[in-house]
């Protein structure tokens, strides 16, 4: 489905809510492998009454080390990230939780069912809108890590997206696969959601304590400079160097 008139309407926020809770309760009946990579990534059965999940698990202490963020704290910013989504009302994040697990704390995601990717092209041409809130986003976090197969098709025929743990760095590391839109206008819509997640962290109030307890002062004072910069000159950014795109692309 091509353009906003095939999108199908997001999930509530009932809805959602009541995923996290059963994230966060349900008893862990298994705990599997799902992707061998640098960090540990699991997947788990979940079991609570008559209610049946299936989620991504990132434990914290599989997480590998890296040079550039500290040690420890990949699976709170994959929880930032949905906290983010959640009061911006955009991109579709699946519902996320920091919970204890078979390995200790990490971040608890809802497993998407989803159709195998096929080409980035392919889903620029159905997704453009979709996309461009995914750009905008990833600019806000400071995304350094979206490559095309972070975003999902899902059966139910949303588009989500995955993977945020490379995230609101206060040093600009800003590295994804979607470049198509660089000094086009940013939708005025997306800025009104901007606008208004700028006022709500001014406040003080329950977004900016949330995440003031997942990442430090130095990533929250970078974090607002980005969404004073995006709404003060609300255009798509470009690349500023041959690093700006991820490797593999896929």
């Amino acid at each position: 489905m091509g353009g906003m008139e095939g999108r199908w309407l997001p999930p509530s926020d009932a809805d959602m809510a009541r995923r996290c809770r059963l994230l966060e309760t349900a008893a862990v009946a298994r705990c599997e492998w799902f992707v061998r990579g640098s960090n540990d990534v699991f997947l788990l059965s979940l079991e609570a009454k008559n209610q049946t999940a299936r989620a991504i698990y990132k434990p914290r202490r599989g997480e590998a080390p890296l040079w550039d963020f500290p040690d420890g704290t990949l699976y709170q910013r994959e929880y930032a990230a949905y906290l983010l989504s959640r009061a911006l009302g955009w991109p579709l994040i699946p519902p996320t939780v920091i919970r204890d697990g078979p390995h200790g704390p990490g971040s608890v995601q809802w497993f998407v069912s989803a159709q195998p990717l096929t080409d980035y092209r392919s889903l620029l041409a159905r997704r453009a809108a979709e996309l461009k809130e995914v750009a905008v986003f990833d600019y806000v976090v400071n995304n350094a890590d979206r490559k095309a197969g972070h975003c999902l098709e899902g059966l139910d025929g949303r588009l989500w997206v995955v993977d945020h743990g490379l995230t609101f760095n206060a040093v600009p590391k800003l590295r994804t696969v979607i470049w198509d839109f660089i000094g086009a206008p940013v939708p005025s819509q997306l800025i009104d959601s901007l606008e208004a997640c700028q006022s709500e962290l001014a406040k003080g109030g329950p977004l900016r304590q949330a995440l003031a307890g997942l990442l430090d002062a130095a990533e929250m004072a970078a974090l607002e400079r980005r969404l004073a910069q995006i709404t003060d000159e609300p255009v798509f950014p470009q690349p500023t160097s041959y690093h700006s795109v991820p490797w593999p692309p896929y």
